[in-house]
C-alpha cells in the first residue's frame, strides 16, 4: 500500500497505513453482508478508493480544517482523508442507514475523534443552521451530474470555502452545464486539477464559495432532478 501511495507522491505513516488496512479488512467483511463496494479486490481497493480519496492532499492543505463528505457511501473520500490528517473534522453524510452503520463500526474500530455521521438526505441537513455554511471543505464522489451536485453541497461550505468534486476523465461537458448553477449557487470555478491512478485518469473538480447561497437552495430532490439548475 504504502509503495503505492509513495509512488503518487502521497506519504502515510505507518500508524496511519495500519488504519487503512483496517478499514479494507472491515470494508471487505461488511461487503459480504451488504452492498458496499463492487471492488474486492485489494490491490484495486487501495487505488480505486484509498489513492483516488487521498489524492485530493497533493493539491489542498486539510489540516485542522471541517470537511462534509456528502453521498459518502463506504466512506470515500472522508474517511480516508481523516485516517490520513488525523487533524481534519469530518461529518459523513449518506442517505443510506446500513452505510452509516458501517461507518459507525469503523470509527469505533479506528478510534478516530472529532468525526460525526449522519442519515440524511442533503436537501434536508443543508437548510439547518448547525450545517449551512459552515464547512471549510466539501467533498462527493456521489454519481451524480456537477450541477446537480453543486446544490446539494455549495450550501453547506461557508464563504471562502471550496468544494471538490471527484469526477472521471470526460467531465467538460457536466462542467458547462454546470457554470450558471456555480454562479447562482455562489460558487465559482477555481481549478480542474487531472490526474491518473495507474491507467485510470481522473479529475477534481475545485468550486470556490464567493458568496452565500440564496435560502431556498437546496430545494427537495425531486425537484433538484427534475428541474436542476442549467
Amino acid at each position: 500500500m504504502n509503495k503505492i501511495f509513495e509512488k503518487h507522491g502521497i506519504f502515510i505513516s505507518p500508524e496511519n497505513l495500519a488504519k487503512l488496512e483496517l478499514y479494507m479488512d472491515l470494508l471487505l467483511y461488511w461487503n459480504e453482508k451488504m452492498n458496499l463496494t463492487a471492488i474486492t479486490d485489494k490491490e484495486e481497493i487501495i487505488i480505486k478508493h484509498f489513492l483516488d480519496s487521498l489524492i485530493l492532499l497533493k493539491f489542498e492543505g486539510l489540516e485542522g480544517k471541517k470537511l462534509i463528505d456528502i453521498g459518502t457511501g463506504a466512506g470515500f473520500p472522508g474517511l480516508a482523508l481523516k485516517i490520513a490528517q488525523n487533524s481534519l473534522s469530518v461529518t459523513f453524510m449518506d442517505s443510506l442507514k446500513k452505510r452509516i452503520d458501517f461507518l459507525e463500526e469503523v470509527i469505533s474500530k479506528l478510534g478516530l475523534e472529532s468525526v460525526e455521521a449522519y442519515h440524511s438526505r442533503a436537501e434536508d441537513l443543508g437548510h439547518g443552521d448547525s450545517f449551512r455554511e459552515v464547512f471549510d471543505i466539501a467533498t462527493s464522489r456521489a454519481v451524480a451530474r456537477l450541477n446537480i451536485l453543486c446544490e446539494y453541497a455549495l450550501p453547506y461550505v461557508k464563504t471562502g470555502g471550496i468544494f471538490v468534486a471527484y469526477k472521471g476523465p470526460e467531465y467538460e461537458e457536466e462542467l458547462a452545464e454546470a457554470i450558471s448553477a456555480i454562479e447562482i449557487l455562489g460558487g465559482k470555478l477555481e481549478k480542474v486539477e487531472k490526474f491518473k491512478l495507474e491507467e485510470h485518469p481522473r479529475s477534481l473538480i475545485f468550486i470556490r464559495k464567493l458568496s452565500q447561497t440564496p435560502l431556498k437552495y437546496p430545494r427537495k430532490s425531486n425537484i433538484i432532478t427534475r428541474k436542476p439548475i442549467i
